[in-house]
């Protein structure tokens, strides 16, 4: 039988055990070391951050750190355990009776809680202070944060919480607000790097620096994930471990091949782009991984566009990161926005297709066929080099004179009455004056309109604006003539409202012929004749022609986007209002 120790997996082997041993997390050393130094250490504490960045191994740190008696057994709380005291040796094989470990994940309820409740009350049995240390502390209920709320206020003074969660949101403010909080970051690629090839070094295995960086980068800034991916990787290399197989052990493609890929794309070559994927398959790769690889590049590309210096990322070899650099000089965002999105929806039907070679195939095909569509500038730019179409025959719809639909236009746009007559019993001829006065605002039918509509009667203005022919009309006398489709009662109720509005009294008679258009006729009348003038126009013609089934749907005036502009802007402030002012 062998003598030799068992094989320890490198996350277990290399876990850090002082805080000098934590990379990229040098904030929270420092405040530590602080606060030891000071003796302000807090009653609890709560780690957050991503999977594997350290926040259970730096709870077991701090409780080495506390309860630490030196090699000599004389010394106090410190931020560089020895790691030799009966302390610090237990603590570390995870066998110290006075530092208790709970998984909040798999002790839940309150009953859990309620033991540590009951515990806190007796003294440390060795240590100098008895810590608890709950992992995924947001898995705790309601009811056991509720329980855990008065012993974490006011804790005797032997005790420490120290807890970890990957869900900081889950956790109660009411909890949070007794902890003081330490965020974990994501690890730095350049530290990480380094990190590895420490460890790699330590072990005395060969690999590629390429290599490390793939493994940087599929680890996403957790330590923990690189070390098991660098255990991997070393036994899949069996020798020197190259970038090649690496990529093999994880499902990858080759990223200068996804880029050859995402060139053809770009360009419209569907049969290249096919047969690349095809290629990429051949060797391995994951046709999902490929599309998010493609994602990935489609992001990495904008986000240089904008700031030139994400270029500068150490986990890309220089060869691609000048590729990433001319890419983004080439390519308008437009496009790189239009590619993004239509890769995330690609990524969706992959996930759910029966077959994903298949699927990411007809996907890379739909990619081809879009990428190379010309821009809304490009395509306006063309059409305006083109010649104009032969000129519509009679009848053809594009003999509207200019102005027309401002001839057909309705009255509209009077401004509401400020003032009117005010209702009530009063002496004959002071009435008529007053009638005269407050009729007076209303001298064509236009402004009655617009009286309905200032008063938001919106039941009523439709009535009248699809219901009404007007025969004739003069200040507070209207001869209609109803449509087919109008309520009984369209005179009445619009005599009553004008006389409860104006003060005065309306009269409103029916007639049975003689009267004009409805407003609503008017309306599509000239909004037809917009249409007609713009159909007319050679540049619309030549994108009717060229997108048969397009249709205008919409004219907009220079008048009419001016009229927006001016509701939408900031109303002006007068140079002497003052906002303190009192009242």
């Amino acid at each position: 039988m062998s003598d030799a120790p068992a094989y320890q997996v490198l996350a277990r082997k290399y876990r850090p055990e002082t805080f000098a041993d934590l990379v990229g997390q040098d904030a929270m050393v420092r405040t530590l070391k602080n606060a030891f130094a000071a003796d302000r250490i807090a009653q609890a504490f709560i780690m957050t951050g991503i999977r594997g960045t350290g926040k259970t191994t730096t709870a077991r740190i701090i409780a080495k750190g506390m309860n630490c008696v030196g090699a000599d057994g004389q010394g106090g709380p410190t931020t560089e355990p020895c790691g030799r005291c009966e302390h610090c040796t237990a603590i570390m094989e995870g066998r110290h009776v006075d530092v208790m470990e709970m998984d909040a994940a798999s002790r839940t309820g309150v009953g859990d809680i309620r033991e540590i409740i009951d515990s806190v009350h007796y003294r440390a049995a060795s240590a100098r202070y008895k810590i608890y240390i709950i992992d995924e502390v947001h898995m705790l209920s309601t009811s056991a944060f509720n329980a855990l709320l008065k012993t974490l206020e006011e804790p005797p003074e032997h005790v420490k919480f120290i807890f970890a969660t990957t869900e900081i949101r889950k956790v109660p403010v009411t909890v949070l607000s007794r902890c003081q909080r330490f965020d974990l970051r994501r690890i730095e690629p350049e530290v990480m790097i380094a990190l590895l090839r420490r460890i790699a070094d330590a072990e005395g295995a060969a690999i590629a620096d390429d290599a490390l960086a793939l493994i940087t980068r599929a680890a996403e800034g957790s330590a923990r994930d690189a070390t098991s991916l660098l255990d991997q990787a070393i036994s899949h290399g069996a020798g020197e471990t190259t970038a090649e197989q690496v990529r093999a052990m994880l499902g990858l493609a080759d990223r200068s091949r996804v880029l050859d890929l995402f060139d053809l794309i770009l360009k419209g070559d569907a049969a290249g782009a096919l047969t690349e994927l095809a290629g990429q398959y051949a060797d391995g790769a994951d046709p999902m991984a490929v599309l998010r690889d493609l994602a990935e590049i489609c992001h990495w590309v904008s986000v240089i566009k904008i700031t030139p210096e994400a270029a500068e990322d150490p986990t890309v070899s220089p060869e691609e990161r000048d590729r990433g650099r001319q890419m983004a000089e080439a390519l308008p965002m437009r496009v790189l926005s239009r590619m993004w999105q239509m890769l995330l929806k690609t990524l969706e039907e992959v996930a759910s297709a029966p077959n994903a070679m298949m699927a990411a195939e007809m996907a890379v095909i739909r990619l081809t066929h879009v990428a190379d569509l010309p821009t809304p500038e490009e395509l306006v730019r063309r059409l305006g080099d083109q010649p104009p179409p032969p000129a519509p025959g009679p009848g053809g719809g594009g003999g509207a004179r200019p102005g027309a639909a401002a001839s057909h236009a309705p009255a509209a746009g009077v401004p509401a009455p400020t003032h009117s007559a005010p209702a009530g019993p009063t002496a004959h001829g002071a009435l008529a004056v007053k009638s005269e006065t407050a009729l007076a605002h209303y001298p064509s039918f236009a402004h009655v309109v617009e009286l309905i509509r200032h008063h938001r009667d919106v039941k009523l203005l439709v009535e009248v604006e699809t219901n009404l022919r007007l025969v004739s009309y003069s200040p507070g006398r209207i001869e209609m003539e109803p449509t087919e489709t109008a309520p009984p009662d369209l005179a009445a109720k619009l005599g009553s409202r004008l006389q409860a509005w104006t003060g005065v009294r309306w009269a409103v008679s029916v007639s049975s012929g003689g009267g004009g258009p409805t407003i609503a006729e008017e309306r599509d009348a000239a909004e037809l004749a917009l249409k007609a003038e713009a159909a007319a126009h050679p540049l619309v013609q030549a994108v009717l022609q060229a997108f048969p089934k397009a249709r205008i749907t919409e004219v907009r005036t220079p008048e009419a986007l001016a009229e927006e502009a001016g509701a939408d802007a900031l109303p002006e402030v007068s140079e002497e209002w003052d906002p303190f002012e009192d009242d």
